[in-house]
């Protein structure tokens, strides 16, 4: 969602807040503003609707303040214009803000009773009026006593705010940015005699390694040095985490895009997943659980909450734990979630599934279920991040940051994940033999060479994946997955199909088409044709099938055969040497034949590359693409 950025050095800083919003584009934006200041100095807000590249030039060069602010903003209330994008003035206070303001008309009403004139439609612009309000002493002193003021001040503001917040503060002659947040993500980087603000950690790799992740109801006051207090105003001490991500990982290292390069990336993200987790000679997985043995023996139920490609993860996670752990498994849309009233019986847990920890609506389902008494499970992506503070442990997928919108790696991670923590609940609750657990860790130790073979396969051989079909159905040429994009490029509508633990991988596949192309794309468990899906079958639409081997090979071609009796043109994905498939399927991608348990994350992988390629076909903003933001922080 929007993006907040800062900076306090001995540093020119409009350069630098520039370089912060272009590190935090991928999160999906429609406007820019920076607000730069300093001792002595009036603020100076310079804003513009469209990209950052507009609001560049807007920027004196000879500019010499060495604090500053910035927002990438992401429209909720109010259109993308440059009046309602952010930074948010109030006589010489400026804000700004990344979340929601619940009660913003209530607050607007009351202070335009006292006389504030508001100029922008958002919910933000009631923050800064209501901080100007509360000051208590005059704006243009500069010395510890108004800081101080400041922050006492903006205490007293957020308990006013009902929604979600992080936020960056200043004040005409102040040296000192006030943050602090709520339900929405916030970072401090701790440099040498300079420090920084970021909404995420990969802003800041090219600056500093050493963070601090703020909690909710922290304030920091951030200068030269950095002072944390608590919601109550008491100084409290925090230890900077050093990241040890590359940052080569932040950045697109020669690939187009970098959702192109997370693909790739998957192979080494997989191998950080499972480093250190499987012990083949004991049959053991090893992960940090909160849950013990006789815990997890006495199951009788998960539920997993998630939204968008967790979600979808999740569903996967349904059939992985039932079929192997025998564990009733109900996977909840997390948005939804808090409307229900879930039944609590026997000996539960909640595993809640996100990339960045952050999301909005799976914090505020955790929160909800924590009340019940059953102990958490967070599967994310980020140490340190909102969900690990209210989740009872975290299952860390190890991806490295992920930029690109539309989740490649952090999915496939996730789904790795998942099936580690059947495998394990299997193992404890003896419904698997040592034998069977180590023929799954014998194929999960090869899935990052797999997923290798699988890109080079259908983007570079044209074979699909060292396939050696000398079928007419097998693509050839400049790669499988590069032709089959480039013919179904000016499709109007894509279906995927898919049965039993392929089924999420055909509304993950889905929902990637639909997210990067634009194109309407729906994923249907297959056997569910006939109750209304092949109404909407007709001459040429395009029809992915999933059909890896396994228990459903042979449902799955007569539900291909199916769709061709009504006209579809099928691409399969299936395995190598299934010289089957050839006779029932238009175009053929090869995946290499695996256990069926791994499959879905090289049918994933491969419905990853036609979207990206669909998308490249189609000239779409493939990172950043329309309406949509990476991480989801308001509700």
């Amino acid at each position: 969602m929007c993006g907040i950025v800062g900076y306090v050095g001995h540093r020119k800083a409009a350069p630098i807040i520039i370089d912060l919003l272009k590190r935090l584009e991928y999160r999906g934006y429609d406007s820019a503003g920076i607000c730069l200041g300093g001792a002595n100095a009036r603020l100076e807000v310079i804003k513009n609707a469209g990209s950052i590249a507009n609001l560049i030039p807007l920027i004196p060069e000879d500019k010499a303040s060495t604090i500053g602010i910035g927002h990438t903003r992401w429209a909720t209330h109010g259109v993308p214009s440059t009046i309602n994008a952010h930074p948010h003035s109030s006589d010489g206070i400026s804000v700004v803000h990344n979340g929601i303001v619940e009660n913003y008309m209530h607050l607007k009403n009351e202070l335009e009773g006292d006389g504030y004139v508001f100029v922008s439609e958002t919910d933000t612009e009631v923050i800064p009026h209501l901080i100007r309000r509360h000051m208590a002493v005059g704006k243009d002193s500069a010395d510890q006593t108004n800081q101080t003021d400041l922050m006492d001040t903006m205490r007293t503001v957020v308990g006013r705010l009902k929604g979600s917040y992080a936020l960056a503060v200043m004040e005409d002659g102040g040296d000192r940015i006030i943050a602090t947040r709520l339900n929405s993500p916030l970072v401090i980087g701790i440099g040498d005699g300079e420090n920084f603000i970021a909404s995420d950690t990969a802003a800041l790799l090219p600056y500093t390694r050493d963070v601090v992740v703020m909690q909710d109801g922290e304030f920091a006051r951030v200068g030269e040095t950095v002072e944390f207090f608590d919601a109550n105003g008491d100084p409290i001490d925090k230890t900077p985490e050093t990241i040890d991500w590359n940052i080569d990982a932040a950045e697109k290292a020669g690939y187009e895009h970098f959702m192109l390069k997370e693909i790739h990336e998957q192979a080494q993200a997989v191998e950080n997943t499972i480093a250190g987790r499987l012990d083949e000679l004991e049959s053991k997985i090893e992960l940090d659980l909160p849950f013990s043995d006789d815990e997890i023996r006495a199951f009788t139920r998960i539920q997993i909450i998630a939204c968008g490609t967790s979600y979808n993860a999740g569903l996967l996670g349904k059939y992985l734990l039932e079929e192997l752990a025998g564990i009733h498994t109900d996977v909840e849309i997390a948005s939804e979630f808090r409307y229900t009233k879930p039944v609590m019986y026997g000996s539960m847990a909640t595993i809640a599934i996100t990339q960045s920890g952050e999301t909005a609506d799976t914090l505020a389902a955790v929160r909800g279920v924590s009340s019940y008494g059953c102990k958490t499970l967070a599967i994310v992506n980020v140490v340190g991040s909102s969900i690990t503070h209210v989740t009872d442990g975290a299952l860390y997928t190890r991806a490295g940051p992920e930029i690109g919108v539309a989740a490649t790696k952090t999915f496939t991670t996730q789904i790795v994940a998942l099936i580690l923590f059947a495998l394990h609940c299997a193992k404890v609750r003896r419904k698997m033999t040592a034998e069977e657990v180590n023929d799954v860790i014998v194929d999960l130790k090869k899935l990052p060479s797999y997923i290798q073979r699988t890109i080079a396969g259908v983007t570079d051989t044209g074979m699909g994946a060292g396939s050696e079909s000398e079928s007419g159905a097998d693509q050839k040429g400049r790669g499988a997955i590069v032709e089959c994009a480039a013919q179904f490029s000016g499709a109007r509508d894509y279906f995927f199909l898919g049965r039993n633990m392929h089924y999420p991988i055909a509304l993950e596949g889905a929902l990637k088409l639909k997210e990067i192309s634009y194109i309407h794309a729906e994923g249907y468990a297959a056997g569910e044709l006939k109750h209304g899906p092949l109404a909407l079958i007709s001459e040429g639409v395009p029809v992915v099938a999933l059909i890896s081997s396994g228990p459903t090979y042979e449902k799955m071609l007569s539900n291909i055969k199916e769709v061709k009796a009504r006209g579809a043109t099928v691409i399969g994905i299936a395995d190598e040497g299934d010289e089957e498939i050839v006779n029932y399927a238009d175009v053929v991608l090869r995946i290499p034949k695996t256990h069926y348990l791994i499959s879905p994350v090289l049918l994933g992988v491969v419905c990853q590359l036609l979207a990206y390629y669909t998308a490249y076909d189609l000239d779409c903003e493939i990172d950043k693409p329309k309406n949509l933001a990476k991480s989801v922080t308001v509700e």
